[in-house]
């Protein structure tokens, strides 16, 4: 007799019995989103006429869609006409929050409340209640409300620090309008620095985040919230896998600043920095790229005053270690406005520290690059590169002081192939520091044949290192 049906049957009855060992294994969102509920809420705001409508996470365009699409009409009545904001009508607008005390103190987005008129919160039991905003703060991005009312619904606060990639997350919000709507998810990433946010390192994950989520709270699988959703990445318009949502730890010190005095002041070092590359770390003699390069140091700032100089590596900011240059302005951000903090830095191929006390950020201000120069000009055969020294009203409008060549033109050769441009400033060559044209010159004829040299200019108002392989052969 066959054993082989028994056999079968056998194998059959065993993965019936795993299927809901597996299914067990898998998160259940339902008593989360449950007991979390509560303490979101709907954040509808009128806007003053002729003002951009907010709602739209930063970076997202309003999508062109066909006339008879199901979000044409949502698009149309919500963020404007064509998305022209001339055309725009005061209404009502989408985002999300959640109550973070029972005495009615609740955390947004800034981009939620920007220029409104009046800001209605909406719970999940219908209440409304007409909001004050205590303060908001663009650089992060977030905005603290307060409602008068008591014995609120509150969320847990969790330790968005001890997130790990792969952890399930959780959001509730108001997408497209849709009242607390939970989406799940995993962390796809911590610490990701995105473009003009250097002081929030974000938390990347793939919930599904759409227009109306802005604002709401990122929960983990213990019912604590992790994170502030913000941005989401997208060419459509709508959620395309990669959401942004701000470190619960950046969140809670942004809200204990807007309660307390309705600004936010951030430590400031006083430096322009970039990336490690593995051509910048052969220049620099590094065995491989790592830390944050000091491109500038700003006069009179904290860190000129502490002897930190243009070509510095950050490779450690107090007791911690620095791999790529979006983790040092966090750090610094975060630190209180007069510590005293130990900064370990690569010069000259040494490891030293040096001690900073922290300042206070100022306003952002930006340099512009003057592109006319003087008739005096010199070509720097060895570099393939034409110069010319800068006039005294482009080191006004560059603030320079004095050293510094204008870039004119660049041929085919080493200075092309670093990254050179025509209009560039070029400041350092091979970490001396570049007198004039003359000066250039001279140093362009010492360098080292066959190595690669770091090279630091200032380009559209910012310094930037680039690595130059020198020729094996003068010319």
């Amino acid at each position: 007799m066959s054993v082989r049906p028994f056999v079968f049957s056998a194998v059959v009855l065993c993965l019936l019995a795993a299927a809901p060992a597996r299914a067990r294994d898998l998160p259940d969102f339902a008593d989360l989103a449950e007991r979390a509920s509560p303490a979101v809420v709907n954040i509808g705001t009128t806007l003053k006429r002729g003002t951009q409508p907010p709602g739209l996470p930063p970076g997202m365009q309003i999508p062109d869609l066909p006339e008879d699409s199901p979000l044409y009409e949502f698009f149309r009545r919500f963020f404007g006409e064509g998305g022209d904001p001339g055309n725009f009508e005061p209404r009502s607008s989408l985002g999300s929050g959640f109550i973070i005390s029972a005495d009615g103190y609740i955390i947004s987005n800034y981009h939620v409340v920007k220029d409104a008129d009046e800001i209605v919160v909406r719970l999940s039991d219908r209440r409304e209640f007409v909001a004050q905003l205590i303060g908001s703060d663009e650089r992060s991005d977030l905005a603290v409300l307060k409602v008068e009312a008591a014995d609120l619904p509150t969320v847990k606060i969790g330790d968005s620090s001890k997130l790990r990639v792969g952890e399930w997350v959780l959001a509730i919000g108001s997408p497209f309008g849709f009242e607390y709507s939970v989406t799940a998810g995993i962390v796809s990433a911590k610490g990701r620095s995105l473009p003009n946010e250097n002081y929030v390192p974000f938390i990347q994950t793939d919930v599904a985040i759409n227009p109306g989520n802005s604002g709401g709270p990122l929960f983990n699988l213990a019912g604590e919230v992790v994170g502030v959703n913000s941005q989401i990445f997208s060419r459509t318009g709508g959620f395309m896998g990669l959401s942004f949502a701000i470190p619960m730890e950046v969140a809670y010190n942004v809200y204990e600043q807007l309660r307390e005095s309705g600004t936010v002041t951030r430590g400031w070092l006083g430096v322009l920095i970039q990336d490690v590359t593995r051509d910048l770390a052969e220049s620099f003699g590094m065995a491989k790229p790592h830390g944050a390069l000091v491109s500038k140091v700003v006069p009179d700032s904290p860190a000129d005053k502490a002897g930190l100089q243009a070509g510095d590596i950050v490779i450690a900011f107090a007791d911690t270690t620095i791999e790529t240059s979006a983790d040092l302005p966090p750090l610094v951000g975060n630190t209180r406005i007069g510590n005293d903090i130990s900064i370990k830095v690569i010069r000259e191929g040494k490891q030293r520290t040096v001690r900073v006390k922290i300042g206070e950020l100022p306003p952002n201000e930006e340099l512009q690059l003057a592109t006319s120069g003087r008739d005096d000009q010199m070509s720097i055969k060895r570099l393939d590169i034409t110069v010319r020294e800068i006039s005294k009203p482009q080191r006004e409008e560059l603030d320079l002081d004095d050293g510094g060549v204008l870039v004119e033109s660049v041929q085919d050769g080493p200075a092309k192939k670093a990254g050179v441009r025509a209009g560039d400033v070029l400041l350092l060559l091979d970490n001396e520091k570049v007198r004039d044209i003359g000066h250039l010159r001279e140093l362009a004829a010492r360098l080292p044949a066959g190595k690669s040299v770091p090279i630091l200019v200032q380009r559209r108002g910012g310094p930037l290192f680039l690595a130059m392989k020198v020729p094996d052969t003068e010319k």
